[in-house]
C-alpha cells in the first residue's frame, strides 16, 4: 500500500528473520562463542540475542552489522534472489579458515577441491 511517497508495510507483511537468526546462531557456535561473550563484544544483552536467534526478532541495524562481521556471516542469500547470490556464508566462512593457511595446507586444499570436481564429472 503506498501513501504519498510512503510504503507502508503491514505487520504480517514483515520479513521472517529466523532463517538470519539461526545462521547467526550456528556461526557464533562454531566459534565457541557464548551468548554473554558475543554480548559483551558487540555491547548488547545477551537475552536480545537469544531472541535474535531462537525466536527472529529483528535487531537494529547497527547490531545485525555487528553480528554478520564478528561472526563472518553472509546475509546475501537471505535477502537477495539466489540467482544473485555471490558467495554464501559457508563459503566466507572457509575462506576465513583458508586465510590462515600456509601454502602447503592451501595446495591440499587445491587438491582436495580438484578431487570433488573430478568426482563430479565421473559420477555426473
Amino acid at each position: 500500500m503506498y501513501r504519498g511517497d510512503l510504503v507502508c508495510v503491514k505487520k504480517e507483511d514483515k520479513y521472517d528473520f529466523r532463517a538470519v537468526g539461526l545462521a547467526i546462531k550456528e556461526a557464533r557456535m562454531k566459534r565457541g562463542l557464548t551468548r554473554e561473550q558475543v554480548g559483551t563484544m558487540i555491547e548488547i544483552d545477551p537475552r536480545y540475542l537469544t531472541n535474535i536467534e531462537n525466536k527472529g526478532q529483528h535487531p537494529s541495524t547497527q547490531v545485525l552489522y555487528d553480528l554478520v562481521s564478528l561472526l563472518h556471516v553472509s546475509i546475501d542469500e537471505f535477502f537477495l534472489p539466489t540467482d544473485n547470490l555471490i558467495k554464501s556464508t559457508r563459503r566466507l566462512q572457509v575462506e576465513k579458515y583458508m586465510d590462515s593457511f600456509t601454502d602447503k595446507e592451501l595446495s591440499l586444499m587445491e587438491a582436495l577441491a580438484k578431487g570433488i570436481n573430478e568426482a563430479r564429472n565421473i559420477e555426473g
